[in-house]
């Protein structure tokens, strides 16, 4: 998994590629939210549209992110999902805790 960091204003964007899954992704995206969270950002985007796959550890660090988010008084939301991750947070009923955007711009206004 690859990232890239954008502020669009007062809104942190992480636009994630790649593959999120057990060993390869999973601690990458953990470690970029929480250093985005102890720089006291509240605002932030993960961008998906790049993610060719993620699996139940990828959608383990999803929740472990919003857990750490809500926990700093911060909030995640999701944008670009592809149809997979996007029929993923349905089936595993995710849809309904995450905040979700077909695009990146769409979630920055929604703050």
């Amino acid at each position: 998994m690859k990232y890239e960091v954008l502020e669009k204003g007062n809104v942190t964007v992480i636009k994630l590629s790649g593959r999120i899954t057990l060993g390869s992704g999973d601690v990458k995206l953990r470690d970029k939210l929480v250093e985005e969270l102890e720089k006291g950002k509240k605002k932030i985007v993960l961008d998906l549209g790049e993610v060719s796959f993620m699996d139940s550890a990828g959608l383990g660090e999803l929740v472990a992110a919003y857990t750490s988010a809500k926990r700093h008084g911060a909030q995640v939301k999701l944008s670009n999902l592809t149809k997979k991750i996007d029929d993923l947070l349905d089936i595993t009923r995710l849809s309904s805790v995450f905040e979700t955007y077909n695009s990146t711009e769409e979630a920055v206004k929604s703050f």
